[in-house]
């Protein structure tokens, strides 16, 4: 039952008691309104593992699926924080693509945070638990809702084929780096292509050193050379399989910002990082945002969703705030 990564804020409640927690989430909708305090003292501080415990729990004394009655009780962000907080890892993930591309419209922000930031393994679970849950490929549903290049880049991520280890090829990393920079700034026009194959194929350890020698033959930083060659959804996945390569807790800090930043406040993604990131480097993440903005995480939220009125009151800063450092 212990938490899926070991830089999380949510971590394993001690004296964990399923059936308890399982009658007080039953007490929390019983009569007249929903105690949605008590919802989240529980559930924000339990591991999922825990939560799988406290479904199983719930349906064996009340006879009823937990997800179902606090689906029609609850409303809102608050519904959906909760209902996010008691899926597995993977389901959640394939849960939120299959929301992306549901409907008319595509939350190409979605696609590009979830694929880009997660490793092979977390992708293959992916790919079977959106075929078992949904009857169809997540390949398909991609293919499906984008087009071009970004289409292209998704799918390579699908593939999962990411070397994973640590080797440096000295000679490779300077001809990838003479390649990037001869398909975009030496010429006109791009061949994103060559971006493609790089950036989707090579491990960390290489991309870091071809990052590198990117800058002593261009003059700059390969992220201001995706910014001046590309645009639109191709820019966006780029600039996100970079800065996950380089410094991941930054690539959700900023997401997370720029989530809150400005008059209007986008909570699926705020929600979707938070929930997602919760047991596996929020600490980090908390980190990296007081480094880069100077001001802590949970009085971000608190600041932005007071602003927001309309924005259901589950403090999601609950999820990065119960370790110290806030």
């Amino acid at each position: 039952m212990a938490a899926i990564g070991n830089r999380g804020t949510v971590t394993e409640a001690a004296n964990f008691n399923p059936d308890a927690d399982a009658q007080k989430l039953r007490e929390s909708m019983k009569g007249a309104g929903t105690n949605e305090a008590a919802i989240t003292e529980i559930l924000a501080h339990r591991t999922i593992a825990q939560r799988q415990r406290i479904k199983i729990a719930y349906k064996q004394t009340v006879g009823k699926d937990l997800a179902d009655d606090l689906s029609s009780e609850l409303s809102g962000n608050f519904r959906s924080v909760v209902l996010g907080l008691l899926m597995l890892a993977p389901v959640y993930d394939a849960y939120e693509l299959r929301n992306a591309m549901k409907g008319a419209g595509t939350e190409e922000a979605c696609l590009i945070d979830i694929l880009a930031s997660r490793s092979n393994e977390e992708v293959k679970v992916i790919n079977d638990v959106y075929k078992k849950e949904y009857e169809k490929k997540l390949e398909d549903a991609v293919t499906g809702d984008t087009s071009g290049m970004f289409q292209r880049v998704l799918v390579s991520l699908l593939t999962a084929g990411r070397d994973e280890s640590t080797n440096v090829g000295e000679a490779q990393a300077i001809q990838d780096a003479k390649e990037i920079y001869e398909a975009g700034e030496a010429r006109w026009g791009t061949d994103e292509v060559k971006f493609l194959t790089v950036l989707c194929v090579r491990n960390r350890n290489h991309l870091l050193r071809v990052f590198q020698e990117y800058q002593k033959i261009s003059g700059r930083d390969i992220e201001e050379s995706i910014k001046r060659e590309m645009s639109g959804c191709l820019e966006d996945v780029f600039l996100a399989i970079v800065k996950c390569i380089r410094n991941k807790p930054a690539f959700f800090a900023e997401r997370l910002y720029k989530s809150m930043k400005g008059l209007g406040t986008t909570d699926s993604v705020l929600i979707r990082i938070m929930v997602a990131r919760a047991e596996i480097d929020m600490l980090d993440i908390k980190a990296q945002f007081l480094k880069m903005y100077g001001k802590t995480l949970h009085s971000f939220i608190k600041v932005r969703h007071r602003r927001k009125e309309t924005v259901t009151p589950f403090r999601q800063q609950k999820l990065c705030n119960t370790s110290a450092g806030v």
